[in-house]
């Protein structure tokens, strides 16, 4: 078939937002786009409604579950505008003979940025020394140093890797751990590798990169966190299975943790009422770390040409299953 009898469905909703040509690039491709224009990731539900009669998609932080797999009566590829696949049924995709890709390395650079920032902004109270200064105060508030602390990342992938490269001014130590990375590689990059128990142990500040899958869903339990530092700080800029929020929470109120900073929640948007904005010293992004300028053309850019290449009928760069 020609691409122009291809309909492709857009419901990444930062799509073209810092580069129009990859809106006018895929218009003028293919027969018909249509685009999410609720402003928040789609529900299966809501899929479900719109995924019939679609060719091609471009996913955002959607669920595309089994059911909305089962509705897609003509889809041939999603497009993950992202790296996580978490919300993907990759077994109905692949038992339809659907091919799923995604986009490697693309927000790297940019989660590890406001990884950092985190960092900086919980440890030095900037927030809350901000609403204060606002309400006119004038606290004098302590502040934690990165310089000299134990810095712990788990998971030494393309986030990770650049998050040790930003920290590497800091003049503290970093340790770390990933399964598929090596000591000696993980030295190059200026960590000491060690087993993850030993990681979260003796972590001043512990900064989560790993990515969800069953050896991971709440590896920060009550458990894990007891065995952290008391007074450790928590960075998580990853995904929110990583963490059981019921035990973060135990352990903001009774100060076994001094503070955390979260781009991440298990219900997205979490909702004024949610426990942990109880505490001052929890600093809270809405899942924020790849929207920047770059990465958002990047990711863009990438899923925009696996999903034409598999249209095509070429094999995509980045392709899954």
């Amino acid at each position: 078939m020609n691409l122009k009898d291809y309909r492709v469905l857009v419901t990444a909703t930062s799509y073209a937002m810092d580069d129009p040509t990859l809106r006018t690039d895929l218009e003028a491709k293919v027969g018909e786009v249509i685009y999410n224009t609720t402003a928040h990731p789609l529900t299966a539900g809501e899929l479900v409604e719109l995924i019939a009669g679609i060719d091609g998609m471009i996913a955002g932080l959607d669920i595309i579950d089994s059911q909305v797999i089962q509705a897609a009566d003509r889809l041939k590829v999603i497009a993950r505008y992202g790296v996580g696949l978490d919300r993907v049924d990759l077994e109905a995709a692949r038992d339809k003979g659907i091919i799923v890709t995604n986009t490697p390395g693309a927000n790297a650079t940019s989660v590890a940025e406001l990884t950092v920032g985190l960092m900086i902004a919980l440890t030095r109270n900037i927030i809350e020394a901000d609403r204060r200064t606002r309400a006119g105060e004038w606290p004098r508030m302590k502040g934690t140093t990165l310089t000299g602390k134990t810095i712990g990342l788990l998971g030494l992938g393309a986030i990770g890797h650049r998050v040790a490269r930003l920290l590497s001014g800091f003049d503290c130590h970093l340790i770390g751990y990933d399964p598929f990375i090596l000591a000696e590689e993980a030295a190059q990059f200026g960590v000491e590798w060690a087993e993850r128990d030993a990681v979260i142990r003796r972590a001043d500040i512990l900064s989560l990169h790993f990515p969800p899958d069953p050896s991971t869903e709440n590896l920060l339990n009550h458990e894990m966190i007891a065995s952290m530092k008391d007074g450790a700080y928590l960075i998580n800029t990853a995904r929110s299975e990583l963490v059981d929020e019921a035990a973060l929470i135990d352990a903001l109120r009774t100060g076994k943790i001094a503070g955390v900073a979260l781009d991440t929640f298990h219900q997205e948007p979490p909702g004024a009422d949610h426990p942990i904005f109880q505490f001052s010293q929890v600093v809270a992004t809405p899942h924020t770390g790849a929207h920047t300028d770059d990465a958002t053309r990047a990711m863009g850019r990438i899923a925009l040409e696996d999903c034409l290449a598999v249209l095509r009928g070429e094999e995509p760069l980045h392709r899954i299953v």
